[in-house]
């Protein structure tokens, strides 16, 4: 199956470097085949240096490419949504970085319209797909730490120099970025909670560059969250039970975990299994799902992915951020 990718900048370098792995370590499945930018000299020096066969000097004309099966889409936030609708005009099969869109209006309408032209789209948040996810359900399922009631999680990077990050117009901001992240760790753990709730530092430009957010569950269960795009943090991410608490190293990107007694005895522990990038998971389930002609990925079904843009928009509107680029049409 051969992948294009729509954008090419860093991480479109992470996914080139991803599928050149899996080739090495015998995975055929998929091809590096084309990637499109926005003049062809940038697609040329992307093309050169991560060993893609193809490079186009605009979007359409990769799209046009009638070669091409799948589509990586690496471009801000902001043009998530137009970009699903234009490689579904082509038929193109989507594999969207996250967050998917900017609102749930967008996503349930690009979804809506991926599926009226029978192409899969679902959204390339990595940690829904690494098998680290089965790992801490199972652990929290045996009854280490006993009943789960607390849970923390933080993600922070330096990243304000990176000029999407600090402006509206391009969806920037702490919260799609990396928020986003701690939001599906808490409900891959806890499930939907009945209640959220958000605050937020911002820049001179109105984007989020810190943010606090708690979900409660009727049941008396809380999670703690919180992101920033302005400081490196540890990481971690906590669950705290009645009997114990388990330590998860890197929500981003969970490297292991630990799991400690109330004496704080370690008393169990499993380190990630051996990883190319950690993006192999999601293009290796993506390829099976057309491969088997089905419209969504189960790691990240649609209702999903909706559901998270939902929180995100709430979220928002308690902390009165809102992009320029919130239409859908």
């Amino acid at each position: 199956m051969k992948l294009g990718i729509l954008g090419a900048g860093q991480i479109a370098g992470v996914m080139a470097r991803t599928v050149r792995m899996l080739n090495q370590n015998g995975h055929p499945e998929v091809e590096l085949y084309a990637v499109g930018a926005r003049d062809l000299s940038r697609a040329r020096t992307f093309a050169d240096a991560n060993g893609v066969q193809k490079a186009f000097g605009s979007y359409e004309e990769m799209l046009s490419d009638p070669a091409l099966d799948l589509v990586y889409i690496a471009t801000p936030h902001s043009h998530h949504y137009g970009h699903i609708k234009l490689c579904a005009d082509h038929g193109k099969h989507i594999l969207c970085e996250k967050a998917f869109t900017v609102s749930a209006r967008q996503a349930e309408d690009a979804i809506r319209y991926a599926r009226s032209k029978g192409v899969l789209v679902t959204e390339a948040i990595w940690t829904r797909y690494q098998p680290v996810r089965r790992l801490i359900r199972e652990t929290l399922d045996a009854g280490l730490i006993g009943e789960p009631r607390l849970l923390t999680a933080n993600l922070g990077y330096f990243i304000t120099g990176n000029h999407r990050i600090v402006v509206p117009e391009l969806a920037g901001g702490a919260l799609l970025d990396v928020g986003v992240y701690t939001l599906n760790f808490a409900e891959m753990v806890f499930g939907r909670p009945d209640s959220l709730h958000g605050l937020c530092t911002k820049n001179e430009n109105g984007v989020d560059l810190t943010d606090s957010i708690t979900l409660t569950w009727q049941d008396g269960r809380v999670a703690n969250l919180t992101a920033a795009a302005n400081s490196v943090s540890d990481r971690y991410g906590v669950i705290y039970g009645t009997k114990g608490y388990m330590m998860v190293e890197n929500i981003n990107n969970p490297q292991g975990l630990r799991v400690y007694d109330a004496e704080n005895r370690l008393i169990h522990s499993l380190d990630c299994p051996a990883q190319l990038t950690g993006y192999e998971y999601e293009v290796l389930e993506t390829v099976d799902c057309i491969r088997k002609g089905l419209t969504e990925c189960p790691s990240m079904p649609h209702a999903e992915t909706i559901h998270m843009m939902e929180q995100m928009d709430h979220l928002r509107a308690q902390m009165g951020i809102r992009y320029p680029c919130e239409e859908i049409g």
